[in-house]
């Protein structure tokens, strides 16, 4: 599951943006100033960060830099502020994204898709999780010795999972990052896509699973013997 930590000194857009991050089954951490932010930071490591920019004492755009000097964590700025030099200015501090109040929480939800998309996506050509190796350049996988072919799409829902085993990856988030963003189908799809991933690992399945986590979608898990 998905980290994100969302700071703004507005209460109500704060709960907001939680409620409407949680419903899609991301994790949140709130605070509501920077140096609560930074507080956080120092004691755990979400995956994203949701800034506001007008904030009293260190605004969104310095909390950026300061962040860019210490990680590379994804950083979306949410402002009242739409100007192309405010936009710019974010940009310069280091933000991968810029939304502008009011929104709507939709395209909120899909600009935050979009930044974990990006950096979550398996780059590695080859992923090992167990028996399992993975080559993203032949699209090969071997399991126990025995070269496994799977068509594409079942190959890259399988990757996404085996990059990173125990992290629960929402619905929403496999049919974007393997049917892609404008995807209209619905969600048989992808359940009937794990279903035969499942099947032709069946011979394996004392040492991975692959878990339906109610409510949010998949997760693959290593089991050990």
């Amino acid at each position: 599951m998905f980290m994100i930590l969302v700071v703004d000194d507005d209460p109500h857009i704060l709960k907001l943006v939680g409620i409407h991050l949680q419903k899609e089954g991301y994790q949140t951490i709130k605070a509501s100033s920077a140096d609560e932010a930074l507080a956080i930071l120092e004691q755990t490591k979400p995956d994203m960060a949701i800034l506001d920019v007008m904030m009293p004492g260190m605004n969104g755009y310095d909390l950026t830099s300061k962040i860019r000097e210490q990680s590379d964590l994804p950083v979306l700025l949410l402002t009242a502020k739409g100007t192309l030099d405010d936009k710019e200015k974010g940009f310069l501090a280091g933000s991968d994204d810029y939304v502008v109040k009011p929104f709507e929480p939709k395209e909120l939800l899909f600009r935050v898709a979009a930044i974990l998309r990006r950096v979550e996506k398996p780059n590695q050509a080859i992923i090992e999780a167990g028996p399992l190796t993975i080559n993203r350049n032949s699209y090969e996988i071997v399991v126990d010795s025995r070269i496994l072919l799977l068509p594409l799409k079942e190959f890259e829902l399988l990757s996404l999972l085996a990059a990173k085993p125990g992290q629960v990856f929402t619905r929403q988030f496999l049919l974007e990052n393997v049917w892609g963003y404008d995807y209209e189908g619905d969600e048989q799809t992808l359940n009937v896509h794990i279903k035969r991933i499942r099947e032709k690992l069946s011979s394996i399945a004392n040492q991975v699973v692959i878990t339906t986590v109610r409510g949010i979608g998949y997760k693959l898990e290593l089991i050990t013997l």
